[in-house]
């Protein structure tokens, strides 16, 4: 069975880093594109940045660009998200999202989410 292991969350203080980590664990197979969403309270959930299945291109949410840089390393079956420069409005739960398949195999994978709390 296939899960995925977050790692990273904590509470920050404003101007701060955090290192957020997901790896897949069981046979998942090959992955495609990775994503991280947040969801903060009273909010929809969000997607903060996005990676190509090699890892050469990436998308992010224009509340994190220059701020946030998201990686991947395929021999780990793992996605990280470099969190820089933390607000208090980046407060929120971190899901990471990974993609199988194709057509009528595709499928979405996702994380059991880690709490970021950038607060002073």
């Amino acid at each position: 069975q296939v899960q995925l292991v977050e790692s990273g969350g904590g509470l920050v203080q404003p101007g701060g880093s955090l290192r957020l980590s997901c790896a897949a664990t069981g046979s998942i197979g090959h992955i495609n594109e990775m994503r991280w969403y947040r969801h903060a309270p009273g909010k929809q959930r969000e997607m903060v940045a996005f990676i190509n299945s090699s890892g050469t291109g990436t998308y992010y949410a224009e509340f994190v660009k220059g701020r946030f840089g998201i990686s991947r390393d395929n021999a780990k079956n793992t996605v990280y998200l470099q969190m820089n420069s933390l607000k208090p409005e980046d407060t929120a739960v971190y899901y990471c999202n990974m993609h199988t398949g194709v057509n009528a195999n595709a499928k979405d994978h996702w994380g059991q989410g880690t709490q970021v709390t950038i607060s002073s």
